[in-house]
Protein backbone atom coordinates (compact mmCIF):
# COMPACT_ATOMS: atom_id res chain seq x y z
CA UNK A 1 0.00 0.00 0.00
CA UNK A 2 2.76 2.41 1.27
CA UNK A 3 4.56 1.75 -2.86
CA UNK A 4 1.28 2.32 -4.01
CA UNK A 5 0.80 5.63 -2.17
CA UNK A 6 4.55 6.38 -3.38
CA UNK A 7 4.14 5.95 -6.96
CA UNK A 8 0.98 7.58 -7.07
CA UNK A 9 3.06 10.89 -5.47
CA UNK A 10 5.46 10.22 -7.76
CA UNK A 11 2.89 10.35 -10.78
CA UNK A 12 0.69 13.06 -9.80
CA UNK A 13 3.64 15.24 -8.24
CA UNK A 14 6.96 14.84 -8.55
CA UNK A 15 7.00 13.84 -12.25
CA UNK A 16 5.40 16.40 -13.67
CA UNK A 17 6.60 19.16 -11.14
CA UNK A 18 9.72 17.96 -12.84
CA UNK A 19 9.29 17.86 -16.24
CA UNK A 20 7.34 21.42 -15.33
CA UNK A 21 10.54 22.96 -13.78
CA UNK A 22 12.80 21.39 -16.33
CA UNK A 23 10.64 22.70 -18.73
CA UNK A 24 10.47 26.46 -17.08
CA UNK A 25 14.63 26.20 -17.03
CA UNK A 26 14.93 25.46 -20.45
CA UNK A 27 12.72 28.21 -21.37
CA UNK A 28 14.64 30.42 -19.61
CA UNK A 29 17.77 29.36 -20.48
CA UNK A 30 17.38 29.54 -24.04
CA UNK A 31 15.35 32.48 -24.01
CA UNK A 32 18.68 34.43 -22.36
CA UNK A 33 20.89 32.79 -25.25
CA UNK A 34 18.44 34.36 -27.72
CA UNK A 35 18.09 37.57 -25.87
CA UNK A 36 21.93 38.10 -26.30
CA UNK A 37 21.87 37.51 -29.82
CA UNK A 38 19.23 39.73 -30.33
CA UNK A 39 20.76 42.56 -28.21
CA UNK A 40 24.19 42.30 -30.03
CA UNK A 41 22.30 42.37 -33.13
CA UNK A 42 20.70 45.14 -31.87
CA UNK A 43 23.41 47.11 -30.88
CA UNK A 44 25.39 45.91 -34.19
CA UNK A 45 22.78 47.65 -36.60
CA UNK A 46 22.63 50.78 -34.10
CA UNK A 47 26.12 51.83 -34.30
CA UNK A 48 26.15 51.07 -38.15
CA UNK A 49 24.01 53.72 -37.87
CA UNK A 50 26.13 55.99 -36.13
CA UNK A 51 24.01 56.44 -33.00
CA UNK A 52 25.60 58.04 -29.79
CA UNK A 53 27.05 55.07 -27.46
CA UNK A 54 25.04 56.54 -24.82
CA UNK A 55 21.67 56.12 -26.73
CA UNK A 56 22.92 52.89 -28.07
CA UNK A 57 23.74 51.15 -24.84
CA UNK A 58 20.44 52.64 -23.09
CA UNK A 59 18.14 51.16 -26.00
CA UNK A 60 20.00 47.85 -25.68
CA UNK A 61 19.56 47.63 -22.14
CA UNK A 62 15.86 48.35 -22.15
CA UNK A 63 15.45 46.35 -24.85
CA UNK A 64 17.16 43.51 -23.45
CA UNK A 65 15.03 43.69 -19.85
CA UNK A 66 11.65 44.22 -22.03
CA UNK A 67 12.49 40.79 -23.21
CA UNK A 68 13.81 38.87 -20.40
CA UNK A 69 10.51 39.93 -18.44
CA UNK A 70 8.62 38.04 -21.08
CA UNK A 71 10.97 34.83 -20.97
CA UNK A 72 10.57 35.30 -16.90
CA UNK A 73 6.37 35.63 -17.27
CA UNK A 74 6.77 32.49 -19.85
CA UNK A 75 8.88 30.16 -17.53
CA UNK A 76 6.63 31.10 -14.85
CA UNK A 77 3.81 30.30 -16.74
CA UNK A 78 4.78 26.86 -17.29
CA UNK A 79 5.44 26.26 -13.82
CA UNK A 80 1.55 26.73 -13.33
CA UNK A 81 1.59 30.45 -11.79
CA UNK A 82 -1.23 32.49 -12.89
CA UNK A 83 0.94 35.42 -14.95
CA UNK A 84 -2.56 37.32 -15.44
CA UNK A 85 -2.68 38.92 -12.31
CA UNK A 86 1.52 39.44 -12.48
CA UNK A 87 1.29 41.33 -16.06
CA UNK A 88 -1.64 43.53 -14.46
CA UNK A 89 0.33 44.63 -11.40
CA UNK A 90 3.52 45.46 -13.40
CA UNK A 91 1.67 47.67 -15.92
CA UNK A 92 -0.04 49.09 -12.77
CA UNK A 93 3.42 49.59 -10.94
CA UNK A 94 4.46 50.79 -14.71
CA UNK A 95 2.04 53.28 -15.06
CA UNK A 96 2.38 54.94 -11.31
CA UNK A 97 6.07 54.90 -12.21
CA UNK A 98 5.82 56.51 -15.17
CA UNK A 99 3.74 59.32 -13.35
CA UNK A 100 6.09 59.23 -10.71
CA UNK A 101 8.83 60.58 -13.21
CA UNK A 102 6.88 61.96 -15.49
CA UNK A 103 9.32 65.13 -15.51
CA UNK A 104 12.47 62.87 -15.54
CA UNK A 105 10.75 61.00 -18.17
CA UNK A 106 10.31 63.84 -20.37
CA UNK A 107 14.05 64.77 -19.86
CA UNK A 108 14.65 61.61 -21.17
CA UNK A 109 12.51 61.72 -24.35
CA UNK A 110 14.63 65.04 -25.49
CA UNK A 111 17.79 63.47 -24.43
CA UNK A 112 16.95 60.90 -27.02
CA UNK A 113 15.88 63.92 -29.74
CA UNK A 114 18.87 65.55 -29.15
CA UNK A 115 21.20 62.60 -29.53
CA UNK A 116 19.09 61.45 -32.74
CA UNK A 117 18.95 65.02 -34.31
CA UNK A 118 22.26 66.41 -33.11
CA UNK A 119 21.01 70.22 -33.30
CA UNK A 120 25.10 70.54 -31.52
CA UNK A 121 27.55 68.06 -30.39
CA UNK A 122 29.88 68.18 -27.58
CA UNK A 123 32.45 70.86 -28.04
CA UNK A 124 30.06 73.26 -29.81
CA UNK A 125 29.30 76.97 -28.22
CA UNK A 126 25.11 77.23 -27.80
CA UNK A 127 22.57 79.34 -26.48
CA UNK A 128 19.62 76.90 -24.87
CA UNK A 129 17.38 77.71 -22.07
CA UNK A 130 18.65 81.06 -21.14
CA UNK A 131 22.40 79.87 -20.69
CA UNK A 132 24.94 80.03 -23.35
CA UNK A 133 27.85 78.20 -23.21
CA UNK A 134 30.15 75.20 -24.49
CA UNK A 135 28.64 71.59 -24.23
CA UNK A 136 30.93 69.37 -22.41
CA UNK A 137 28.74 66.17 -22.51
CA UNK A 138 25.55 65.51 -23.43
CA UNK A 139 23.66 62.56 -20.97
CA UNK A 140 20.20 61.14 -21.30
CA UNK A 141 18.65 63.20 -18.87
CA UNK A 142 20.83 66.48 -19.12
CA UNK A 143 23.18 68.63 -20.77
CA UNK A 144 26.71 69.83 -18.94
CA UNK A 145 27.87 73.34 -20.29
CA UNK A 146 30.76 75.24 -19.51
CA UNK A 147 30.27 78.83 -19.24
CA UNK A 148 32.66 82.19 -20.61
CA UNK A 149 33.33 82.49 -16.62
CA UNK A 150 34.46 78.51 -16.08
CA UNK A 151 31.21 78.07 -14.31
CA UNK A 152 29.95 74.25 -15.05
CA UNK A 153 26.02 73.68 -15.55
CA UNK A 154 24.10 71.22 -15.42
CA UNK A 155 20.45 71.76 -17.76
CA UNK A 156 18.20 69.32 -17.77
CA UNK A 157 17.22 68.08 -21.61
CA UNK A 158 13.30 69.08 -21.54
CA UNK A 159 14.27 72.99 -21.07
CA UNK A 160 16.79 72.64 -23.70
CA UNK A 161 14.67 70.70 -26.34
CA UNK A 162 11.80 72.44 -25.48
CA UNK A 163 12.78 75.80 -26.04
CA UNK A 164 14.80 77.90 -29.06
CA UNK A 165 18.59 76.08 -29.43
CA UNK A 166 21.29 78.49 -31.03
CA UNK A 167 24.07 77.13 -32.18
CA UNK A 168 27.15 79.70 -33.02
CA UNK A 169 29.69 76.94 -33.78
CA UNK A 170 27.38 75.25 -36.39
CA UNK A 171 28.74 77.28 -39.16
CA UNK A 172 32.18 77.94 -40.24
CA UNK A 173 31.58 82.16 -40.66
CA UNK A 174 30.08 84.51 -38.99
CA UNK A 175 29.29 87.98 -39.48
CA UNK A 176 29.63 90.74 -36.74
CA UNK A 177 27.24 92.99 -36.51
CA UNK A 178 28.15 96.40 -35.41
CA UNK A 179 26.56 100.10 -35.62
CA UNK A 180 29.43 102.75 -35.64
CA UNK A 181 27.88 106.56 -34.89
CA UNK A 182 29.81 109.76 -35.70
CA UNK A 183 28.69 112.94 -35.36
CA UNK A 184 26.59 115.30 -37.49
CA UNK A 185 29.90 117.90 -38.08
CA UNK A 186 32.38 114.80 -38.78
CA UNK A 187 33.25 114.11 -42.36
CA UNK A 188 30.81 111.18 -43.82
CA UNK A 189 33.30 110.17 -46.65
CA UNK A 190 36.55 110.16 -44.02
CA UNK A 191 34.60 108.45 -41.94
CA UNK A 192 34.16 105.54 -44.10
CA UNK A 193 37.55 105.53 -45.71
CA UNK A 194 38.91 105.34 -42.15
CA UNK A 195 36.80 102.24 -41.28
CA UNK A 196 37.24 100.84 -44.93
CA UNK A 197 41.02 100.68 -43.57
CA UNK A 198 40.48 99.51 -40.46
CA UNK A 199 38.73 96.36 -41.70
CA UNK A 200 41.18 96.28 -44.76
CA UNK A 201 43.80 95.79 -42.43
CA UNK A 202 42.74 92.82 -40.37
CA UNK A 203 43.68 89.84 -41.89
CA UNK A 204 41.03 87.69 -40.12
CA UNK A 205 38.43 89.48 -41.95
CA UNK A 206 37.03 87.13 -44.70
CA UNK A 207 37.44 89.14 -48.22
CA UNK A 208 34.01 86.99 -49.20
CA UNK A 209 31.18 87.51 -48.32
CA UNK A 210 32.35 91.80 -48.80
CA UNK A 211 32.22 93.41 -46.05
CA UNK A 212 29.40 95.85 -45.57
CA UNK A 213 30.17 99.55 -44.61
CA UNK A 214 26.73 101.94 -45.50
CA UNK A 215 24.79 104.77 -43.34
CA UNK A 216 21.96 102.76 -41.86
CA UNK A 217 20.29 105.71 -40.11
CA UNK A 218 20.23 109.69 -39.59
CA UNK A 219 19.42 109.20 -35.99
CA UNK A 220 18.52 112.41 -33.49
CA UNK A 221 22.32 113.25 -32.38
CA UNK A 222 24.74 110.56 -34.85
CA UNK A 223 25.17 109.43 -38.32
CA UNK A 224 25.01 105.57 -37.88
CA UNK A 225 27.43 103.69 -39.68
CA UNK A 226 26.38 99.42 -40.27
CA UNK A 227 29.53 97.85 -40.03
CA UNK A 228 29.52 94.10 -40.97
CA UNK A 229 32.37 92.11 -42.09
CA UNK A 230 32.54 88.13 -41.69
CA UNK A 231 35.31 86.29 -39.64
CA UNK A 232 35.82 82.41 -38.68
CA UNK A 233 33.38 81.53 -35.72
CA UNK A 234 36.80 81.37 -33.80
CA UNK A 235 37.76 84.79 -34.17
CA UNK A 236 34.36 86.39 -33.67
CA UNK A 237 34.70 88.14 -30.23
CA UNK A 238 38.87 88.81 -30.52
CA UNK A 239 38.04 90.37 -33.85
CA UNK A 240 34.97 92.31 -32.51
CA UNK A 241 36.87 93.78 -29.69
CA UNK A 242 40.02 94.47 -31.56
CA UNK A 243 37.64 96.53 -34.25
CA UNK A 244 36.01 98.79 -31.41
CA UNK A 245 39.54 99.70 -30.32
CA UNK A 246 40.76 100.35 -33.30
CA UNK A 247 38.14 102.15 -34.64
CA UNK A 248 37.96 104.32 -31.22
CA UNK A 249 42.08 105.18 -31.52
CA UNK A 250 41.71 105.97 -35.36
CA UNK A 251 38.66 108.16 -35.38
CA UNK A 252 40.46 110.64 -32.00
CA UNK A 253 43.83 110.64 -34.47
CA UNK A 254 41.86 111.62 -37.74
CA UNK A 255 39.12 114.39 -35.92
CA UNK A 256 36.48 112.30 -36.02
CA UNK A 257 34.16 112.72 -32.94
CA UNK A 258 31.71 109.56 -31.75
CA UNK A 259 28.37 111.41 -30.22
CA UNK A 260 27.37 110.85 -26.96
CA UNK A 261 24.06 111.76 -25.25
CA UNK A 262 23.63 115.29 -24.62
CA UNK A 263 21.25 117.97 -23.64
CA UNK A 264 21.06 121.67 -24.99
CA UNK A 265 19.49 124.10 -22.65
CA UNK A 266 18.44 127.80 -23.63
CA UNK A 267 17.16 130.41 -21.30
CA UNK A 268 15.12 133.27 -22.09
CA UNK A 269 15.86 136.00 -20.33
CA UNK A 270 12.92 138.60 -20.03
Amino acid sequence: MENFDIKIIIDSYIIPWGLNITLALVIFIIGKLVINLLSGLLVRILKRSKLDNILIDFISSIIKTILLLFVIIAAMDQLGINTTSLVALLGAAGLAIGLALQSSLQNFASGVMLIIFRPFTSGDFIEAAGISGTVEKINIFSTTMKTGDNREIIVPNGAIYGGVITNYSARETRRIDMVIGISYDSNIKSARDILQGIIDADDRILTDPVPLIAVAELADSSVNFAVRPWVKSGDYWAVKFDLNEKIKITFDEKGISLPYPQMDVHVNQS
